[in-house]
């Protein structure tokens, strides 16, 4: 199992890297392919308690595509058309009444298409517009997840003993979770103070990325969540070891989201 996992993590960065190093259409092409893979393995978790109507997959698929191709990504205002907010609700809203079985499709079901849809596009064009702001904030940002991600692993199963959301989580533990959090903050602070900014206030530095490390570990936690919601243990089987992308990508989706508080001050 651990053999697996640092296979597949090794595998993946020497992919990956050279992608998020090229940037530019090829890494924004990337990131679109990654998101439809990220909205199916969230469309299979739902289908496992209920069948998805053809049409409604459809459009899952036509907006996430619209959406990650309609933001303009180089300024630090993110600009966007309000036509698709209007066409996310009416797209999933509309069926409801056309369906008129609750079983077949109801209420909470539209919401949980607009949720998702709306939460993955948004964050992964967040994904694309860091790489193009710049590639350092990028690096400084998956630093923060994977080295909390990985140093949150070891220490648990090292010396984790006192469980922290069984119910959620059941192999995460306190001790994991400080673990990974001090060497997520400590790591991503070096890498900022060494190669983005030497001048930059530690101060607002440290509080900044205990945030965004503290979000790393809720975004992982959130996702579990769903997960046990459905029943699964993972999105999908996608990557050994690791599950799906959804496994890999759930808390840099959330960093993404709450860097955009802070890209002002660093």
């Amino acid at each position: 199992m651990v053999a697996n996992r640092i296979l597949s993590a090794l595998i993946i960065l020497l992919i990956v890297m050279p992608i998020i190093i090229l940037g530019g259409f090829v890494f924004q092409l990337a990131v679109y392919v990654i998101s439809l893979v990220a909205l199916k393995e969230l469309l299979d978790i739902k289908e496992s308690k209920k069948q998805i109507p053809l049409f409604v997959k459809f459009i899952s698929y036509v907006m996430m595509s619209l959406y990650i191709f309609a933001f303009e990504y180089y300024s630090l205002i993110m600009s966007f058309d309000l036509r698709l907010f209007s066409g996310l609700f009416i797209v999933y809203l509309f069926p409801v009444i056309i369906y008129n079985d609750a079983k077949k499709y109801s209420i909470n079901d539209a919401f949980f298409f607009i949720g998702s849809v709306f939460f993955l596009a948004y964050a992964f064009s967040l994904l694309i517009f860091i790489r193009f702001l710049a590639i350092d904030y990028l690096i400084f940002l998956l630093i923060i997840t994977v080295i909390g991600d990985t140093y949150a692993y070891l220490t648990g199963m090292l010396v984790g003993k006192t469980k922290m959301l069984e119910n959620i989580s059941p192999k995460k533990t306190l001790e994991g979770a400080f673990g990974g959090f001090v060497m997520a903050v400590f790591v991503s602070c070096v890498f900022y103070l060494q190669v983005i900014n030497a001048n930059v206030d530690l101060q607002a530095l440290i509080i900044i990325t205990s945030f965004l490390a503290i979000l790393s570990q809720f975004g992982d936690l959130i996702f579990s969540a769903i997960k046990r919601h459905f029943g699964f243990k993972d999105f999908s089987s996608l990557i050994p070891g690791h599950g799906g992308i959804l496994d890999r990508l759930d808390s840099i989706l959330f960093v993404l989201i709450g860097f955009v508080f802070f890209l002002t001050y660093l």
